[in-house]
């Protein structure tokens, strides 16, 4: 109830307090958060031992036709991200312990020592990396998240594949935003995938960029503004027409810039378009039913972040992941078969 309490409360203390209205336990903000992280720590062990439940497999995934209807065939998404956690930095640890010092010798009573002093992190933000599986109709997900490396996420991609059952699925589709570390882990995981698609929205995003470079600002929803003009027909052409279409568009059109600035723009968007040749694949994902768009993996950046990252909240790397490792269970659908494997071990 603690856990639960607070993936859906502001901060501890108000966890806290419905806590003591909901149940009449009471505890502090700063008890109840140490039960907390500590249970998430605990989540995190129960996944690196492979004892997290799962509740499906790949072969319950339906895949989707081109008109969305339920096929005899299955088919699994692959999606990954990173996502910037606000962090504690060693300067705000150094500064917060004089802040309680000061305050203990003003209070003029002998008290504990204050235990030994944690180090901070050597930036505000960090990034930690979120990876999902997932199907067409979203009725099955696997999220996990790690503070770790590019390579730890790797890791956790092949560990999911097999908890998951993906080389058993008839559509194997990756769908993420064309970071380099992303498609490095999935070739050196070997992972089974049938393609690796580029997200659209994120072609879209660098298509805009180069336009607001070109053209400047326009009303967007000025259908007959050139800037909009040319991004409906190079959209159009990626969408429909593939890759060729969509690079013989753009080094026709960058011939017809003039000036360093706009030269730089059509250079950077034909690049982003050319380093990204083998993933620009939506014709054929259109006309196979499979979704062109990673939405379900943008949404579980926002789910598991949600609790850490209200206004001036602060987190040391471990306690953050510990929070976000019970969130991750809970979008996954395996919360409450979590609490039953686990609770009578603790009884």
């Amino acid at each position: 109830m603690v856990c639960r309490l607070n993936l859906a409360s502001r901060n501890f203390d108000k966890a806290a307090e419905t806590l003591g209205c909901a149940a009449q336990v009471y505890l502090s903000g700063e008890f109840l958060r140490q039960v907390v992280e500590s249970e998430g720590r605990a989540v995190t062990v129960a996944a690196v031992d492979g004892k997290l439940p799962t509740l499906w497999h790949a072969t319950d995934c339906k895949a989707l036709d081109k008109e969305g209807k339920p096929t005899k065939q299955s088919r699994v998404y692959l999606g990954s991200d990173g996502v910037m956690i606000p962090h504690v930095t060693d300067a705000e640890k150094r500064t917060r312990r004089k802040r309680v010092l000061a305050k203990r010798r003003q209070c003029g009573k002998k008290r504990q020592g204050l235990p030994r002093a944690k180090t901070g992190a050597d930036q505000s933000f960090k990034e930690f990396k979120i990876v999902t599986y997932y199907d067409d109709l979203s009725e099955h997900r696997l999220v996990s998240v790690t503070r770790g490396n590019c390579e730890e996420a790797g890791r956790l991609m092949r560990r999911d594949a097999g908890r998951v059952g993906l080389d058993k699925a008839d559509d194997k589709v990756g769908v993420v935003d064309g970071s380099e570390w992303i498609k490095n882990q999935i070739d050196r995981q070997s992972l089974p995938l049938d393609d690796v698609g580029l997200d659209f929205y994120h072609l879209s995003e660098n298509v805009h960029k180069a336009r607001r470079a070109v053209y400047g600002e326009a009303d967007p929803k000025d259908e007959k503004a050139p800037g909009n003009v040319w991004v409906g027909r190079v959209l159009h052409a990626a969408k429909h027409e593939g890759y060729e279409k969509l690079r013989d568009e753009l080094l026709e059109w960058k011939k017809g810039l003039r000036g360093a600035k706009k030269r730089k723009a059509g250079e950077l968007l034909v690049n982003y378009v050319t380093d990204r040749r083998e993933m620009i694949l939506y014709p054929k994902f259109r006309e196979l039913g499979r979704q062109i768009g990673s939405g379900p993996t943008e949404s579980m950046c926002k789910a598991t972040t949600q609790r850490i990252k209200g206004r001036g909240m602060r987190w040391d790397g471990d306690n953050a992941e510990s929070i976000m490792a019970l969130e991750a269970i809970d979008q996954s659908g395996t919360w409450a078969a979590y609490w039953e494997a686990m609770l009578p071990k603790a009884a």
